[in-house]
């Protein structure tokens, strides 16, 4: 079964035929939401919005791990495919691109990043070389060119605390860092995947210009972001089905 986590402005799937909803409890709290279960393109499916279907959930409070552990082990999904809205920091990276990311750096603190807390079990070390998994990041490339949209293979997605937008000093340090796209739920996300033996992938919108690039030099408009991510995410979707169609 594949799963799918909705970032900002994909709160649900309108290609998803819906089956049932299912509220899971799990041992790190709730999820953010009731999974939906269904079927694209005559495939199992299980979706969940990660900020709540009201959009109530900012980045920085998303349970993540109550998240990973419900999809992998109450729904017993084999895959994770997180689409999310993201600033676009490198020339080529504007308003409107797809990007399948490969590389992460972390900016953000005091979210729980591990399933592995001491105590009275062992210190668990995993690889994470590279954050998202090869072979679903082939999968997802594929599938945009069955549909005939145009990707960016590979980025580096800076994740950063939120929900704050960046400053434009802090966007020309990630640069400089070497980040490509800034968002913020990538982390721990990825981790908690990795983790728990699950394949994780992501879709990546260029909802808008980061701070002090493009027209966001001076000031970002959120109403430009809002239609942006209306036509974007219609091609996230048809990446989505095309996956399952293959």
């Amino acid at each position: 079964m594949l799963a799918i986590i909705g970032g900002s402005g994909l709160t649900q799937l309108s290609n998803l035929d819906i089956t049932r909803r299912e509220v899971v409890r799990t041992p790190y709290g709730e999820p953010s939401g009731a999974l939906i279960f269904g079927r694209i393109a005559g495939e199992d499916v299980v979706f969940l919005a990660r900020h709540g279907y009201g959009h109530t959930i900012p980045p920085h409070l998303v349970n993540y791990r109550a998240n990973m552990w419900a999809l992998a082990r109450a729904a017993g999904a084999a895959n994770v495919v997180s689409v999310a809205s993201v600033g676009g920091i490198r020339a080529d990276l504007g308003p409107g691109v797809v990007v399948i990311p490969d590389q992460i750096i972390d900016y953000t603190s005091g979210r729980h990043g591990t399933y592995h807390e001491g105590g009275d079990s062992p210190v668990v070390h995993i690889d994470f070389t590279e954050p998202y998994d090869g072979a679903l990041r082939a999968r997802l490339l594929a599938a945009a060119a069955q549909a005939g949209e145009a990707v960016v293979d590979g980025a580096v997605y800076a994740t950063t605390q939120g929900p704050r937008l960046e400053t434009a000093a802090e966007v020309t340090r990630l640069e400089r860092d070497g980040a490509h796209v800034v968002g913020m739920t990538g982390m721990p996300e990825a981790c908690l995947a990795r983790e728990l033996g699950l394949p994780y992938a992501a879709i990546c919108v260029v909802a808008n210009w980061s701070a002090g690039r493009g027209d966001s030099a001076h000031e970002i408009s959120f109403d430009k972001i809002e239609a942006v991510l209306q036509q974007s995410l219609g091609k996230a979707r048809r990446i989505v089905e095309h996956l399952c169609q293959a």
